[in-house]
C-alpha cells in the first residue's frame, strides 16, 4: 500500500549565477522531463537536492510532482548563493510507485548534471586569459632623489594695507568693491563733511582777522616809531621835558608788542587752517598705493569711528609665502637662497622664490620659525592660496615609477602589476611626493617588479600582457 508526503522547499542557488528567461511560472508542473530540462536549460537552476560533483554544483534539481509555490527572482538577474529562486511544494509516495518516480527522479538528476556540465565548462577546463598586446612594461626602479624638507605656508601680499576712518561721521558714498583694482591717492568712500567744512570756513575767518589785526598793528608801530623818532631828537636838544620823551618811548614800545602779538595770532590762524583742511581730507579715504580692493567691510549709512577699518587694499604685484620651518630644520634654510616653491591652484609648475625673512623668535607653541619667501610675478596668484616651499638638505633612495602608470579608483590609487606568468593584477599603493614624470612609490610594490607603463582607461586585470 502507497502512502503520501507533503513536503516544501526552495529552488536555490548554490554558487553564483545569473537568471536566464523565467521558464516556471507559479503554475503546477507534474514532473514532465521537458519541464525539468527547460528549468535547467532556461534558468540555469533546478531544485531539490545538492550534488556534490563538479557538474552540478551550480544546480538544485527540483523533484517530481513538484509545484511552483512562488518565485523571487526576475529573469537576468544576479543571483548570490544559496539564494532562493523559487519556493516548491512537492508530494512524494512510499511504495513501488514511489519507486517508479525515484528512478525517474534520478534519470533526470542525471540530465541535469550533463546539461550543467556542459554550460559550466570552467569546472573541468580551466579558459585561458584574454591576450593583450602592444602594452608597454617597465621594471620599478630604485633611484637616487633629492632629499627635501617641506615647510608649508599661507601666500600673503608683500605689502597689504587696512584703511580705517580718522574722523567720526556717517560714510555717504562707497566708490570701490571687493576686487576692484584701484591707484594711489583714489578716492575709495567719502564720510559727511559738513562738520569739518564748517570748521574750515572758521579756520579761515580766523586767518582772515588776523591779516587785519597784523594790517592794524603795524599801523600803530609805524607811528609810534616815527614819533618816538622825532621826540628823541627834542629830548637831545632839551626841547621836551624827561616825562614827555618816555610817555612817547612808552607808547612806542606798546606798539612794537601789539604787531608781535598780531603776527603770533596769524601763525596760530594759518595753523588752525591748516588742521581744518586736513581733517577736511579725512573725510575722503584714499587708496595709499596701486593695488586692489580685497575686503570691504562698511557700507553707505554705517557711522564711521576713527580707527574703524573700511577697506584692506593689498599689492598683488608681490606675493610672499610665509611657511613654518621646525626648528631642526632651520639650518638648512639661509637668506637669500634661491628655493622652489609648489601652489597648488597653479598646478605642478614650480616658482622660483628667494628667503627674505626669518623671524627670529620661535612660535613656543609648536616650536617652529617663520620664513617668509617672495614669490616671482604671477597673474594667478592670489592672498591665502596654500603653499610649499622646499629646501635642499641632501639625496636618498626612493622606489620610482612613471606618474602615467597610476591609476585613480575613487580616492584610492593603484597600479597593474605582472606576476610570474604575465597576469596583470591591479594593485593598490601608497604613493609619495612627484619628481619630473615619476612618482615616489611608499608602500605596496618591490623594486623589480613588472607593471604597466601607461595603461589609460583600459581595464587590465586578469589579460595577460605581451610585451613590446
Amino acid at each position: 500500500m502507497n502512502r503520501t508526503l507533503t513536503r516544501t522547499g526552495f529552488i536555490e542557488c548554490l554558487s553564483p549565477a545569473r537568471v536566464g528567461r523565467q521558464r516556471l511560472e507559479s503554475a503546477s508542473f507534474p514532473a514532465p522531463i521537458g519541464t525539468a530540462k527547460q528549468a535547467a536549460e532556461k534558468v540555469g537552476l533546478v531544485s531539490g537536492h545538492r550534488f556534490s560533483d563538479a557538474a552540478s554544483r551550480r544546480l538544485s534539481i527540483a523533484p517530481l510532482g513538484a509545484e511552483v509555490i512562488s518565485t523571487f527572482s526576475a529573469a537576468s538577474e544576479a543571483v548570490p548563493c544559496q539564494k532562493p529562486i523559487y519556493k516548491i511544494s512537492s508530494t512524494k509516495l512510499k511504495g513501488p510507485i514511489a519507486h517508479t518516480r525515484t528512478v525517474a527522479a534520478a534519470v533526470l538528476v542525471l540530465l541535469a548534471a550533463v546539461l550543467a556540465g556542459c554550460s559550466n565548462g570552467r569546472e573541468t577546463a580551466s579558459a585561458a586569459p584574454e591576450t593583450v598586446a602592444n602594452v608597454a612594461v617597465v621594471s620599478a626602479q630604485m633611484a637616487s632623489v633629492p632629499d627635501l624638507v617641506e615647510a608649508v605656508g599661507t601666500l600673503r601680499a608683500a605689502q597689504t594695507s587696512q584703511l580705517a576712518a580718522q574722523m567720526m561721521g556717517n560714510i555717504v558714498e562707497i566708490r570701490a568693491q571687493e576686487g576692484d583694482r584701484i591707484r594711489r591717492g583714489q578716492v575709495l568712500a567719502v564720510i559727511d563733511e559738513a562738520q569739518p567744512r564748517a570748521a574750515l570756513d572758521r579756520a579761515t575767518a580766523v586767518d582772515l582777522a588776523s591779516q587785519q589785526e597784523i594790517a592794524a598793528a603795524d599801523s600803530d608801530s609805524s607811528l609810534a616809531e616815527a614819533t618816538f623818532k622825532r621826540y628823541q631828537t627834542l629830548y637831545e636838544r632839551k626841547s621836551v621835558s624827561p616825562q614827555e620823551f618816555d610817555e612817547v618811548k612808552a607808547r612806542y614800545q606798546a606798539a612794537q608788542a601789539r604787531r608781535d602779538m598780531a603776527r603770533a595770532g596769524q601763525a596760530q590762524a594759518r595753523a588752525g587752517l591748516q588742521q581744518a583742511r586736513t581733517a577736511l581730507g579725512y573725510a575722503r579715504i584714499l587708496a595709499p598705493f596701486d593695488g586692489v580692493v580685497t575686503e570691504r567691510k562698511a557700507d553707505v549709512g554705517t557711522l564711521a569711528s576713527p580707527g574703524m577699518p573700511i577697506f584692506t587694499v593689498e599689492d598683488v604685484r608681490r606675493y610672499r609665502l610665509e611657511a613654518t620651518v621646525n626648528e631642526t630644520d632651520l639650518r638648512y634654510v639661509r637668506m637669500g637662497q634661491q628655493v622652489p616653491v609648489l601652489v597648488d591652484a597653479v598646478g605642478d609648475r614650480e616658482l622660483k622664490g628667494k628667503v627674505v625673512e626669518i623671524v627670529p623668535a620661535a612660535d613656543p607653541g609648536s616650536r617652529s620659525f617663520l620664513v617668509k619667501v617672495e614669490l616671482s610675478s604671477d597673474p594667478v596668484l592670489r592672498s591665502g592660496l596654500f603653499g610649499r616651499a622646499r629646501f635642499p638638505r641632501g639625496e636618498r633612495s626612493a622606489l620610482l615609477i612613471p606618474r602615467t602608470a597610476v591609476v585613480e579608483r575613487g580616492q584610492l590609487q593603484g597600479i597593474y602589476v605582472l606576476d610570474q606568468n604575465r597576469i596583470v593584477g591591479l594593485r593598490y599603493v601608497t604613493l609619495g611626493k612627484p619628481s619630473a614624470g615619476q612618482m615616489e612609490v611608499l608602500a605596496g610594490l618591490q623594486a623589480g617588479e613588472m607593471l604597466i607603463a601607461d595603461p589609460g582607461s583600459r581595464e587590465l586585470s586578469g589579460k595577460k600582457v605581451e610585451s613590446h
